[in-house]
């Protein structure tokens, strides 16, 4: 049995106002969100995390393979009519929030889909769900808003007018991020920024206890 919902993936439309993108909640079946959630690696601090830097085990590496593999790149070229072939692919890991987090942006032009898996328990308050929006400038003109808890899956096609951010908060909240990219230095890149990023943490964390609840 496979941890991800493929048929649900096929079944949900493209939505295209103002730009390509699709929500499916439940991605990760219910029967195996819990698993799932049980081997999600600890991350040192706020921020994006890189795998080469954490531990990667049991039902989270089980996961991560179904999503690096053939059948959701497919799934996903089907979906917005595009080749990925060829086009390297990236991942990093989530554990908090910071106040500071969730400004609106389109992302980078290095990026050519980028996918986000929340998996969060539960999550009740207003603040850090993440809003799809028709503008830079105002974070209630959405068209959007996706729950950041249950296995819910965003995937959308990065554009100019891709803008997307959330109302801040801080503390716990669980998100992976997957993209296909331009080419392999930007992996490279990225990855070698991140892990960089997540040594100092560990670094940090082991002389301010409790640093690592400070955000993302």
């Amino acid at each position: 049995m496979t941890y991800c919902d493929f048929e649900a993936l096929e079944q949900t439309p493209l939505q295209r106002d103002p730009f390509e993108f699709l929500v499916v909640p439940d991605f990760i079946k219910a029967e195996k969100f819990a698993s799932v959630i049980a081997d999600y690696p600890t991350v040192p601090g706020p921020g994006s995390h890189p795998p080469a830097e954490l531990d990667i085990h049991g039902k989270f590496e089980e996961l991560m393979g179904e999503l690096l593999g053939p059948e959701f790149r497919a799934a996903v070229e089907r979906k917005f009519a595009i080749d990925l072939a060829g086009r390297p692919t990236m991942y990093t890991v989530r554990g908090f929030v910071r106040e500071k987090d969730g400004s609106i942006h389109t992302d980078s032009t290095t990026k050519i889909i980028t996918v986000l898996l929340y998996m969060n328990e539960r999550w009740q308050e207003d603040a850090g769900r993440l809003r799809l929006l028709r503008g830079p400038d105002n974070l209630d003109d959405y068209v959007a808003e996706v729950p950041p808890y249950g296995g819910t899956l965003l995937i959308f096609r990065r554009a100019d007018n891709s803008w997307h951010g959330h109302k801040p908060t801080s503390g716990p909240r669980r998100a992976i991020q997957l993209n296909w990219v331009t080419t392999q230095d930007v992996v490279d890149s990225e990855q070698r920024r991140h892990q960089f990023s997540t040594k100092f943490k560990k670094f940090t964390r082991m002389f301010i206890p409790g640093s690592a609840a400070a955000g993302h």
